[in-house]
């Protein structure tokens, strides 16, 4: 899919990082129409939420299992041949060559999209250096990304920052989504390279994944629909 065939209102992806499915189905009610896009992590999947994909795929809504799979390839190819079968639009890996080659084999020809994630947006350059990286941020991210499309990954988990930059490595053939995204105003809580809506789209992002703004906000319809406009605002 290229960036001009993807709805506007599916390019905002809410993530549903809460403690329980029944919080999670109310966040969903919520929301109602404004949001058709939802991600899935560790906390809500481990939590009893991954037949929640199925359940949002039978109403039409769009799902993003973020589970970071990373392992030895065959036992992440198998892993990703069951997950085929769960409804998810996007599934992630960790951004490694054998994890990105096992997931590829096992997404076989369904439709499931393989997003690899370069590097975590809670990391800088201390953060690299502490786990025993040499390269530093920008490199790691362009090095996996030029690995990935090789590989047949389907997109890129990245940071607001690089996307321009990774755009212009991959071209349109992959799909960029980005986390770290925080309205104007909003706090950056634990995300340490982050952007505007309007800034990110700008920059060459396809899809954006916001969690506690719209979780948090006392009206999170409202705020969904003014990342929306914020979005169609950027897109022109």
């Amino acid at each position: 899919m290229t960036p001009a065939e993807i709805a506007p209102k599916d390019r905002l992806i809410v993530a549903l990082d809460l403690p329980s499915v029944e919080a999670a189905e109310a966040t969903i009610n919520r929301l109602g129409d404004s949001v058709t896009f939802y991600k899935i992590g560790y906390r809500l999947a481990y939590a009893g939420g991954l037949p929640l994909v199925g359940k949002l795929a039978d109403k039409g809504k769009k799902v993003f299992l973020d589970l970071k799979l990373h392992d030895i390839g065959n036992t992440v190819m198998q892993g990703v041949e069951s997950i085929t079968r769960l409804g998810a639009t996007f599934l992630t890996v960790h951004a490694y060559p054998q994890t990105m080659k096992g997931a590829v084999e096992g997404r076989g020809n369904s439709s499931l999209k393989i997003l690899a994630v370069t590097v975590l947006t809670s990391y800088n350059e201390a953060d690299l250096h502490a786990a025993g990286y040499r390269l530093g941020v920008s490199e790691l991210v362009e090095a996996r990304a030029q690995q990935a499309q090789v590989l047949g990954i389907d997109g890129l988990v990245c940071s607001p920052e690089e996307v321009g930059n990774l755009r212009k490595i991959v071209g349109h053939q992959m799909s960029l989504v980005t986390p770290g995204i925080r309205p104007a105003g909003s706090a950056t809580g634990d995300q340490k390279r982050i952007m505007t809506p309007s800034r990110a789209i700008t920059a060459g992002a396809d899809y954006l994944v916001v969690g506690r703004p719209v979780l948090e906000a006392a009206d999170p319809k409202a705020i969904a629909e003014a990342i929306h406009a914020e979005i169609a605002q950027a897109l022109g």
